[in-house]
Order: structure tokens, then C-alpha cells, then sequence
């Protein structure tokens, strides 16, 4: 393991904080493509209740389905424990707060969600990149019949163009 001086880990820290940063606001945005671009090729994403994604295509794909222009997402991640396994691969947990709001058979509803980002980066091409992503949530609250499965949706909304 190549050793870090303690500005290297600041800075890798920083500049992994900020990385986490554009990420939330990209999906939020729905800016799909700085969304993918902040990932590895070879990603690999699990959210608990969905099965897992084994590449950043295929997770944006279904992230683009499950969060479209429909449903407005707020995304806080807080908190982080940044651990480092040389001067170019990290681990990262960080506190979540998601909200998810969208219209289903004519009615608002809503997912209030909280738990841990478990992640994994590598610094590629002088970059820090998402490698590897597992949501676990503590805490899930829904509102009454609410369903964010995305075999199951129904919006009111039509589909807009990709």
C-alpha cells in the first residue's frame, strides 16, 4: 500500500466529498450524464429491494427509469467516514436522507427514506470515481399505498423524450 502524508488524505478526502456532492445534485437535477460520468465503467450498485446493477450503464438506465422527470428527489448525504486502502482506492459511509415525491392513479405520494451509502472509489485517469455503491436504509416511510417499484409504477405524467 502506497503511504499518503496527511495533505495527500486531506485533499483525496475533499475531493471524494465533492464527487458525493455532484452526485446528489445530478440526480436530483436529473443530469444524467455528469451522473454517469462520475462512475466507473465496471460500477456495480445495490439498493436494497432491487437487484443488484452490475455496470454503470445498467445502473444508469434504471436509475433514469425509477427517478424520471415524474418524480422530484431530494438527496442529503451527511457525515462521512472516508477510509483509504492506498493513494488510489477508498471506502466511504455516509448518513442518507432521501425523499422521493410523485403522482400515482391521480394521487401525490411520497418516500422518506434514511440509512448508509457503503461505497467504494478509485482514483482513475487523476479522477476519483464511484466503484461500487450498496443504499441501506434504517428507516422507510411511505405515504399510504404509495409504490416506488418500477415494475409496479403508474404516473399521470406521460413519459418525455430520452
Amino acid at each position: 500500500m502506497t503511504e499518503m502524508t496527511d495533505i495527500e488524505r486531506l485533499v483525496a478526502i475533499e475531493d471524494i466529498k465533492l464527487l458525493k456532492a455532484r452526485r446528489d445534485r445530478a440526480v436530483d437535477t436529473k443530469d444524467w450524464d455528469t451522473y454517469l460520468s462520475l462512475h466507473a465503467p465496471d460500477h456495480q450498485s445495490h439498493n436494497d429491494g432491487f437487484p443488484s446493477w452490475n455496470s454503470a450503464d445498467e445502473m444508469i438506465a434504471n436509475v433514469k427509469r425509477i427517478l424520471d422527470h415524474t418524480r422530484i428527489t431530494v438527496h442529503h448525504s451527511h457525515t462521512p467516514e472516508i477510509t483509504f486502502d492506498g493513494s488510489t482506492v477508498a471506502k466511504g459511509i455516509w448518513a442518507m436522507e432521501d425523499n422521493i415525491f410523485w403522482k400515482q392513479d391521480g394521487e401525490d405520494h411520497w418516500l422518506h427514506g434514511f440509512g448508509f451509502y457503503h461505497e467504494t472509489y478509485e482514483k482513475r485517469d487523476g479522477q476519483w470515481v464511484f466503484t461500487r455503491r450498496r443504499l441501506q436504509r434504517t428507516q422507510v416511510r411511505t405515504s399510504p399505498g404509495g409504490v416506488l417499484d418500477p415494475t409496479a409504477l403508474t404516473t399521470d405524467v406521460p413519459a418525455g423524450p430520452e
